[in-house]
């Protein structure tokens, strides 16, 4: 199954401040401020929601496709990517901007002072879908994840156009789009993905009760933090799995990159929805354990011992065979 993910490419750079800043600010003088804090650590991770969803699929031997801007910057992460199982040679490269970034500093008492770069992002609505495909004989399925809000509602218009089965997974997007590219991007998916939040201001915001959603989509996917995972089609009970069992908590960044990551190598695997919710679940909580959204080691042993202690070991029987 080729699956193409398109979506955001951005590194996080992360710093901390051995100090506290409400310390160097001073309520007199708040309207020229001028500072600069001397940081103890810097720590440069891989982010982006389309390279943390690739990167599991890659790590599974699924050969994804990504598809995003980034800019000059972008070869060190080119390579990580590439080295752990990922096509990307649908990324375009902009001649004017860096790869999208985070920048962030955060005091002793957990302050922060950020700024979020956009960068090559911007140039992704530029980016069309068809001669991308065309290069690999078809796209099976397009997860359409958060992006530049127009490369995200051109991205869903095309695979209508072209009869294309996509995914739409606004995420952190939905709070920046209106209720036309709401109701742009989500029409026709063939599935749906939020988190319980998201679920109700994708309703508010379409002006769609969740009866009028379910018949525009194929299925409704919905991940509910520490109570699992719903899924809903029209005319059909709703599918419940829950939680994957937890062994540590370090850092959420990324956990839901990695859900939808194992869903989807369940789904090009032929295996149940519940069955891909499973895998998507047990994904996520090896990303939970650590900081960063792809430091995490995933491997066929760790995948299986983790759905076995989760959901018994039929689940995991069922897996094993297309775990190399």
């Amino acid at each position: 199954m080729r699956i193409a993910v398109t979506g955001s490419i951005a590194t996080d750079h992360l710093m901390t401040f051995d100090g506290r800043f409400s310390e160097q600010l001073i309520a007199e003088q708040l309207e020229q401020v001028s500072l600069s804090f001397l940081v103890d650590e810097l720590e440069v991770r891989r982010g982006g929601c389309a390279p943390n969803i690739t990167f599991a699929m890659g790590v599974l031997g699924l050969s994804p496709y990504l598809v995003g801007a980034a800019g000059a910057d972008f070869d060190e992460y080119r390579a990580w990517l590439e080295r752990h199982g990922v096509d990307a040679t649908g990324v375009h490269i902009s001649e004017l901007r860096h790869t999208a970034r985070f920048v962030c500093t955060t005091d002793n008492d957990h302050n922060q002072i950020a700024s979020f770069y956009p960068g090559a992002m911007a140039e992704a609505s530029n980016i069309e879908l068809k001669p991308l495909s065309d290069g690999v004989g078809g796209y099976d399925l397009v997860l359409i994840s958060a992006n530049d809000p127009g490369a995200m509602t051109r991205h869903s218009q095309e695979c209508r156009d072209r009869g294309i089965a996509f995914a739409a997974d606004p995420s952190q997007q939905l709070a920046f789009m209106d209720g036309e590219q709401v109701r742009e991007l989500i029409e026709g998916a063939t599935y749906l993905f939020t988190n319980e939040y998201e679920k109700a201001l994708c309703e508010q915001k379409t002006g769609w009760s969740e009866d009028e959603i379910l018949d525009r989509v194929g299925t409704r996917v919905t991940t509910l933090g520490a109570k699992g995972v719903r899924i809903d089609r029209k005319g059909e009970p709703s599918v419940n799995v829950g939680p994957a069992v937890v062994d540590e908590k370090a850092d959420p960044t990324g956990v839901g990159d990695a859900f939808r990551a194992g869903f989807l190598a369940g789904l090009s695997w032929g295996l149940s929805l519940e069955l891909a919710a499973q895998i998507g679940n047990c994904i996520a909580v090896h990303c939970l354990g650590v900081n960063g959204p792809q430091e995490y080691k995933l491997t066929a042993s760790s995948l299986l011992d983790k759905i076995t202690a989760s959901y018994g070991e039929d689940s995991a029987r069922e897996v094993k065979p297309h775990l190399s």
